[in-house]
């Protein structure tokens, strides 16, 4: 016998769910130390996963703090030019993003329920924070002098409920006898009660029906990223601009660089992909832009070999190094290391060089050995 599902109402902060990070960024149970339990309720899984939803959206605005609070980034809303009512995003930027001479670094995250600041929810839940959330990365790029945008791809649209339209009903006609309209109006009564039960036994709480309004330029990952790019990063003072993409992010930002071409070329020194999902193929992306990925990309991908080995890749697009892991949510995390140093290198490169394809070409072949 099914069990009546408890109600959909869930607290709105950790504490409530009785839930805090510990000193390690591990988030664990108040009262008992445990880890998060999903199966909070047997044989509830629609309810165990709303919770689980509902902890996720709090997750999220606890890192948005955390941004602000740990790692000193300014929150900034766009469109730039938008009006008061209509709908907005925002993305998080250092201080000195935009003036910086040197060095910026712009991160994005992949697909799904993830928003600015975090790589994986299920790392930040089921692990802890310096896994799961771009924090390492961003207080590393700021001590060694890199400005800092992060992006928000994901917040592509709000959600309102959808306003209820009254039907007037063939019984308010006035030109009815009353006992017709009595008769009908009971009919109508009786169908609705049938129907409202057979919802009920279908959905035991219907939720509200919603309706999306979706952000101008910013409807989708890539139109997110070309606006950021149009209206924050081109206009940076940073001589060498660095992109971490993990997943969905690498599909966006070689969008980017289709749309884009030579501003990316002249601006970017180099792009470090986690387990991107980009395809050079399907998404036609040109011979000279597969030629740039392959002189200043390089994509730490899911793979059961040590950290940095190369793997063989199918496409003729950016060298391909496993990221020491075989999980697709840690490959940013276990790659953490490895990509500050190809930064590094990249720019030791350019500097010391007139010809920095060729150095670079150096570049990737004694990355590859390692």
């Amino acid at each position: 016998m099914k069990k009546d599902e408890p109600p959909l109402d869930f607290p709105d902060t950790l504490e409530g769910f009785e839930y805090a990070f510990n000193e390690k960024g591990q988030l664990r149970h108040i009262k008992t130390g445990e880890p998060f339990v999903f199966n909070y309720r047997e044989d509830l899984h629609r309810w165990n996963q709303k919770r689980y939803e509902a902890l996720g959206e709090i997750i999220t605005k606890y890192v948005y703090e955390l941004l602000e609070k740990d790692c000193n980034l300014k929150k900034i809303s766009i469109p730039v030019d938008a009006t008061e009512s209509e709908p907005k995003s925002f993305i998080f930027m250092s201080e000195d993003a935009l003036t910086n001479p040197q060095k910026l670094m712009v991160l994005i995250h992949g697909s799904g329920v993830v928003r600015a600041g975090q790589w994986a929810r299920r790392l930040i839940i089921n692990e802890d924070l310096d896994s799961g959330t771009q924090i390492p990365f961003i207080k590393r790029a700021v001590a060694e002098g890199y400005g800092v945008i992060v992006l928000n791809p994901n917040e592509n649209y709000i959600e309102v409920e959808k306003p209820k339209i009254h039907v007037q009903s063939s019984s308010d006609s006035s030109d009815e006898p009353a006992e017709k309209r009595e008769r009908k109006d009971k009919v109508s009564k009786e169908t609705k009660k049938r129907r409202d039960f057979y919802e009920k036994y279908r959905n035991p709480q219907r939720e509200k029906e919603m309706m999306q309004l979706y952000i101008r330029e910013n409807g989708s990952p890539e139109e997110h990223a070309i606006y950021v790019w149009d209206h924050f990063i081109a206009q940076a003072a940073a001589e060498n601009v660095f992109f971490v993409a993990h997943s969905y992010g690498g599909l966006a930002f070689v969008e980017l660089m289709i749309q884009r071409e030579a501003d990316v070329k002249n601006k970017v020194t180099a792009v470090a992909l986690t387990d991107s999902v980009h395809n050079v193929w399907h998404q036609e992306a040109g011979k000279t832009i597969r030629e740039w990925m392959r002189e200043n990309c390089c994509n730490w991908v899911s793979s059961s070999e040590p950290l940095d080995t190369s793997v063989e890749s199918m496409l003729p697009d950016c060298p391909r190094v496993s990221a020491g892991t075989d999980r697709h949510e840690l490959t940013s995390w276990k790659s953490f290391p490895s990509i500050f140093k190809f930064f590094t290198e990249a720019s030791e490169a350019k500097i010391s060089s007139l010809k920095p394809a060729v150095t670079r070409r150096s570049h990737r072949i004694k990355h590859e050995e390692l």
